[in-house]
């Protein structure tokens, strides 16, 4: 039986903040990306209520082949807290195969992956895999990802999205992005990894401080904050070629930058009238437009999915809380009322959500936000928490937190149930943004 659907061929794409409520920190381009020192472990812990079994067969020729894909692929599913695999069958499987599926049933298994890894003669590899229902003993079709031998990774990063869609209705995020900092003695570098932290690359590295990077809306930019100049400045930085541009640096501090849904604006913290205020500035260039009007401090702004609102916290109330208003200024109104110090908004992109780091006796939690109802309800039980930053899904939140006395990336589902610890090997992990889908 061959493959009936598509062949696809890949290429790959292009402070802290419980410890400041301003942000602004230096960085040294770099011409491209350098690959990380070392790369992440992922472990996944808890259960959720509801899990879709599914038995993921051994690759053909996956042994041969320079990545486990299938481990990658299970890896993945399980991250998502909405599938869980179960034991395979013994025996040989790939995408050709019309496998009996009374033993998969007896495994409770409700799915099963067969597929296979190929080395072909221009040198690159065949990524090939089938889909099967098991209850239905339905052939749910399957796709072949011709891929150089440095996408592997990424094929299987493909494959998990296509059977995790295919089996939750939901897009599958395992081949986007994430971009977060890592402090190793003086030295300070600006991580973009795959979303299981593998494959990490140095953007940018620099013996200054970095903070608060932002993806643009397709993926391509990245916003920063350097201290380079001896001073908060903002810049974009062109994830694919190494290239940058300053977006302010203007008098005074210049810090936490947000790119509106559009791609066409920054928002940032700006302290050209002395107190920390939001500006609005052109992404091409100009001058600030100012959106706050306070004698507080005004900062970390963060746009809805819609680009009607902006989220941001203002300490205008006595203690820093997170509060809204229109995109184009105007009146705030407070929207965090759970403790008297809550931080780091970020929104869902469905606009269901919003995360936010919670000061609780002394702990910083991440928070999760009904919007719609109010309903605010802590999903860790660690006590440092910071950067919240959903996945483009909106069903993963990545944020840093303090594991064993280190930092350390971490991934929950939105109600907390499944947790992963992305651990480095070296430095201080922190302040991880989740990059968009791919185009």
């Amino acid at each position: 039986m061959t493959l009936p659907d598509l062949t696809c061929t890949l290429t790959s794409g292009p402070g802290v903040a419980r410890r400041r409520l301003l942000a602004g920190v230096p960085a040294l381009a770099l011409a491209g990306l350098s690959p990380a020192q070392a790369q992440f472990r992922v472990e996944v812990s808890g259960v959720g209520l509801t899990q879709i079994p599914i038995a993921i067969a051994p690759f053909r020729g996956g042994d041969a082949a320079p990545q486990n894909v299938a481990a990658i692929v299970q890896a993945d599913l399980e991250r998502s807290g909405l599938l869980r695999a179960v034991p395979p069958v013994p025996g040989a499987l790939d995408e050709t195969s019309r496998p009996d599926l009374a033993p998969w049933r007896e495994r409770q298994a409700d799915a099963l992956l067969t597929g296979s890894v190929s080395r072909l003669a221009d040198g690159r590899y065949d990524v090939r895999f089938r889909l099967w229902d098991v209850v239905r003993a339905q052939d749910l079709g399957g796709l072949s990802f011709p891929v150089p031998v440095g996408d592997l990774r990424l094929a299987a990063h493909r494959v998990a999205d296509h059977v995790y869609e295919k089996l939750t209705g939901d897009k599958g995020v395992f081949s986007t992005r994430i971009a977060y900092v890592s402090k190793q003695g003086a030295r300070y570098n600006l991580w973009v990894a795959d979303a299981d932290g593998e494959s990490a690359q140095a953007a940018l590295t620099s013996p200054e401080p970095i903070i608060s990077p932002a993806w643009s809306p397709n993926g391509a930019q990245l916003a920063y904050v350097s201290f380079e100049a001896r001073k908060p400045v903002i810049y974009a930085h062109d994830v694919s070629t190494g290239r940058r541009r300053l977006l302010a640096n203007f008098r005074g501090s210049n810090s936490a930058p947000a790119w509106s849904p559009d791609g066409r604006q920054v928002v940032a913290t700006l302290t050209l009238g002395g107190q920390s205020q939001l500006y609005a500035l052109d992404a091409s260039g100009g001058e600030p437009r100012r959106l706050t009007q306070s004698s507080s401090i005004d900062t970390e702004p963060a746009f809805s999915p819609d680009g009607r609102v902006i989220y941001f916290v203002s300490d205008r109330g006595g203690s820093p809380q997170i509060y809204r208003m229109p995109a184009s200024g105007g009146n705030a109104e407070r929207i965090t009322f759970t403790g008297n110090y809550n931080i780091s908004p970020s929104p869902s992109p469905d606009g269901r959500w919003l995360a936010y780091i919670s000061r609780v006796g002394g702990a910083f939690k991440l928070y999760v936000q009904d919007l719609q109802s109010g309903q605010a309800n802590p999903v860790t039980d660690t006590t440092a928490d910071e950067s919240p930053s959903f996945a483009p899904n909106s069903r993963l939140i990545v944020y840093a937190s303090r594991h064993q006395g280190r930092e350390a990336l971490m991934t929950t589902t939105v109600d907390g149930r499944i947790k992963t610890r992305l651990a480095s090997a070296q430095g201080d992990i922190r302040e991880p943004d989740w990059g968009p889908f791919q185009r």
